[in-house]
């Protein structure tokens, strides 16, 4: 064999050693990619759901009497009706719903509108009453509006119970501070207005099957409490509940519904959320006629349905959006007030 052709085979050896030890190099960095994201995303996951508010637990109550009360509010929050609804065995004040059915989990599920942070903000000054606020007129509204009721007494033992719950839920927070977790989680808002036709493929595709094709909800067999409650209807939330704001279904459903959902693992895109909360409180409900709401106009929330409003914005853009054109306006409202002081 001529030198020649030893040079060239020994080129060609050298060459494919090359790429083969590229190609092994290669490999390693691909799998410790494949293995080390999946870990990192947990890490922060647990990590942040570590940084979350967690409910303390009422049967570590030591005091026998007020760990009576304290638990005697959380089934009152938990199953409303069976005490207060149409049916109850206490009164007869509700639609039937129960508390937990806005507040999950008696109201300690993260993201979830719970209750971590009640103890810790109240009393406050609420710009939709125009006054100070204790927890007591925080129940009474829930009962009044979500609840579509009359609130029970406040000298009542099942006031002074779920008041003695919420406070005892915000044990672990610090006054005047909110824990993360408190609340709905906020997340971007869309850049058109919410489609409540949209909406409804949304809802007949993932909520119907648990809320009805009509929205009535299903009962449970024993006709006393709701499994599923009502979306819309005469016994649903009145047109002066909170979630009849559509930011508010919107963020409540995206980090919570259909069921199994959570802020770690939302099952609803944005837009659908945003879609199913246009379609949901576009269906009849009951109204509450809510004079003294609002007495400064210029502090009603920019999704609020009803005027009138300090701006030219129309009850159709104030409902369903884009809302951030409602926002920039505030915005500006704001920044030359202050200049003027």
């Amino acid at each position: 064999m001529s030198t020649t052709r030893i040079i060239a085979w020994l080129m060609v050896l050298v060459t494919v050693v090359a790429l083969i030890v590229v190609w092994v190099e290669n490999s390693k960095g691909e799998a410790t990619t494949t293995s080390e994201v999946p870990a990192t995303e947990q890490q922060v996951q647990t990590a942040t759901a570590e940084e979350l508010w967690l409910a303390p637990d009422p049967e570590k109550i030591t005091d026998e009497a007020q760990r009576e009360l304290v638990l005697y509010g959380k089934d009152l929050i938990a199953h409303t009706a069976k005490y207060l609804g149409p049916n109850g065995s206490v009164a007869q004040l509700t639609n039937g719903m129960n508390c937990q059915n806005c507040h999950l989990e008696a109201g300690t599920k993260p993201w979830g509108n719970n209750y971590g942070s009640v103890a810790s903000t109240y009393p406050k000054f609420r710009a939709r009453s125009g006054g100070m606020e204790d927890i007591y007129k925080r129940v009474s509204d829930c009962f009044e509006r979500s609840l579509n009721g009359k609130a029970p007494d406040t000298n009542s033992r099942e006031m002074q119970a779920i008041k003695a719950y919420i406070e005892f839920l915000g044990t672990n927070v610090k006054k005047g501070e909110k824990a993360p977790g408190s609340g709905l989680k906020e997340f971007a808002m869309l850049d058109r207005p919410a489609d409540p036709a949209r909406g409804k493929i949304v809802y007949e595709q993932k909520c119907q099957s648990c809320h009805q094709a009509d929205g009535q909800g299903l009962k449970h067999p024993d006709g006393v409490e709701y499994l599923y409650p009502p979306l819309w209807g005469k016994n649903s939330y009145n047109d002066a509940a909170g979630l009849y704001r559509i930011t508010n279904f919107a963020k409540y459903v995206k980090f919570n519904m259909p069921l199994g959902a959570s802020h770690t693992m939302p099952l609803l895109t944005d837009e659908e959320a945003w879609d199913v909360a246009a379609f949901v409180n576009s269906q009849p409900r009951p109204h509450k006629k809510v004079p003294k709401d609002w007495p400064d106009i210029s502090k009603k929330p920019v999704d609020h349905p009803f005027g009138p409003y300090k701006d030219t914005f129309s009850e159709q853009q104030h409902k369903f959006g884009p809302w951030q054109p409602i926002i920039a306006f505030y915005k500006d409202l704001e920044a030359t007030s202050q200049k003027k002081q």
